[in-house]
């Protein structure tokens, strides 16, 4: 695979703005547990760090929330991207980053944990928003990224692909004669080749595609900040393709979706903005209009203020985005709905009208792109500054830690393993795990510690439930356990371990 070069003006579009903030280093064991994010900056001046756009073929530089003045600090840029969630994570054993892929970051098991959490709690709710989930390919002939634009507006940002293998066809000839290639960068184009796999009616819309797909952009080296700015990078990504009378209808189900899911992780301070035409625009000023009263009114639907970024919609249509600011004081872009009347043209998708199939009557969709995480990576480096090691028990990567009072006991041995079996949701004694089964994240102290010292430790390590368990609980068959709640362990009466696990399952149905 070989790195497009990246030209001059596509090196100054990378950055937002021409200031970094310069932040003191804060270290991992402050006390930043839980921290609220926020809408102002008490510590710099706030950069905005835009997610590039997870459907926009150029992305452009933007600042739609006025900055404070900046403060003195004393630390350089580079130290002060990475300082919170990149440390956070390399002490509590999230991920890593390696020199043999710049950008890419090496998932370790909690962090992957955490990862995966999170598009299982939004795949649940795309069962109640009425999405699919698709997979497209990883790698699209150049043929494609023509057709969508991308190779005018985004070649900058595509990393090619290139194979080793010549044609075995006309001596001489090699990649050129069978096209070339490109990672892809976004979904969209994916999606409209599958939505033209089949004809649709004007009853089939909308037509909800979702995807996980991991994507590839290629920043600057010197822009890679954690997990903030990445050259691989995956999407909760997705495109409904619906008629013009259900655009209303449709962003505001997105929005309504949005603060559902932010509300779970305690994100109630972000920012609505709206980018409306640019100068340079596809499509007539009467779908411009209709487009930028759709989102208005969804806005206004919402009860939450917002603010206009004039000018600064994608060339195919506006756009809402949603505004974060972490820790730091610095802005992130998230979540995106963006309007688009473009591209359903260049793919020339179409559906039948309610004259019915064979009347010749056609109409073309429109297809709306959204992201509720936007970057999964970004979003969490951002839960990574706000919880620390303090995870809330359904997505913490340190859920449960059995305790043997001690490791000379062959009977509590026995027990604690057990424990941590019946605890974790293991069918044990079988060749299959039941599939739909709850299973949880528990560990068994295997280190002869000392009880007291295995207790410190994993407290300090954010485990969300401790079982101590000895010769009592092997006689009663009955485990008492400490629960993280309210800043504090709480000791719960003991109950038996079927029962224990029930209370696990329903702590994670409540999101708690």
């Amino acid at each position: 695979m070989k790195r497009l070069k990246l030209s001059t003006i596509a090196r100054q579009r990378h950055f937002v703005s021409p200031q970094r903030s310069i932040l003191p280093l804060i270290t991992p064991n402050s006390n930043l547990t839980n921290r609220p994010f926020t809408t102002t900056n008490p510590i710099t001046q706030s950069t905005t760090t835009t997610a590039t756009d997870p459907t926009e073929p150029a992305p452009q530089a933007q600042s739609p929330i006025q900055p404070p003045t900046p403060t003195t600090a004393t630390t350089t840029a580079k130290n002060a991207n990475k300082t919170l969630h990149h440390t956070i994570a390399t002490q509590t054993g999230l991920y890593s980053t390696l020199h043999y892929s710049p950008g890419s970051p090496f998932f370790l098991p909690h962090g992957t944990r955490i990862f995966n959490r999170l598009v299982e709690f939004l795949r649940a709710q795309y069962a109640l928003y009425g999405y699919q989930e698709v997979l497209t390919p990883t790698i699209y002939n150049d043929e494609l990224w023509e057709k969508s634009g991308h190779l005018e507006n985004f070649r900058d940002d595509m990393f090619k692909v290139f194979s080793g293998k010549k044609s075995r066809g006309v001596e001489g000839e090699g990649e050129e004669a069978e096209g070339m290639y490109s990672l892809k960068p976004m979904n969209c184009p994916g999606h409209c080749l599958l939505y033209k796999v089949k004809g649709h009616t004007y009853a089939d819309l909308p037509l909800r595609f979702a995807e996980f797909a991991p994507l590839h952009r290629d920043e600057i080296r010197s822009a890679l900040t954690g997990l903030t700015r990445v050259r691989r990078f995956h999407q909760d990504d997705a495109h409904i393709f619906c008629r013009r009378d259900q655009i209303s209808a449709e962003i505001s189900s997105t929005l309504s979706m949005l603060e559902t899911v932010y509300s779970v992780f305690g994100l109630s301070n972000y920012k609505f903005v709206l980018s409306t035409r640019p100068e340079k625009y596809m499509g007539t000023l009467s779908d411009w209009d209709k487009a930028e009263e759709a989102l208005k009114g969804s806005l206004d639907a919402t009860g939450r203020k917002w603010t206009v970024n004039e000018g600064d919609g994608a060339f195919y249509g506006p756009k809402i985005d949603v505004i974060l600011v972490d820790y730091q004081g610095k802005e992130h872009q998230t979540a995106t709905v963006q309007l688009d009347f473009q591209l359903p043209q260049k793919f020339e998708l179409s559906y039948d009208g309610p004259g019915g199939e064979g009347e010749g009557i056609k109409e073309t969709p429109v297809i709306i792109h959204r992201a509720i995480f936007g970057s999964l990576e970004r979003f969490m480096a951002l839960l990574i500054e706000k919880f620390e090691k303090r995870w809330p028990f359904w997505m913490s990567p340190r859920q449960v830690k059995v305790i043997p009072v001690t490791h000379q006991t062959p009977e509590i041995m026995e027990f604690a393993k057990k424990t941590r079996d019946v605890l974790a949701g293991v069918e044990t004694g079988g060749k299959r795990q039941v599939m739909g089964k709850r299973t949880f994240f528990v560990d068994l102290e295997s280190r002869n510690l000392g009880l007291n010292k295995a207790i410190r430790e994993a407290k300090s390590a954010g485990y969300n439930v401790i079982v101590v368990v000895g010769h009592s609980e092997v006689g009663s068959g009955e485990v008492g356990w400490d629960v993280w709640e309210g800043g504090k362990y709480v000791k719960k009466e003991a109950e038996g371990l079927e029962e224990v696990y029930r209370k696990l399952v329903q702590m994670e149905a409540e999101y708690q």
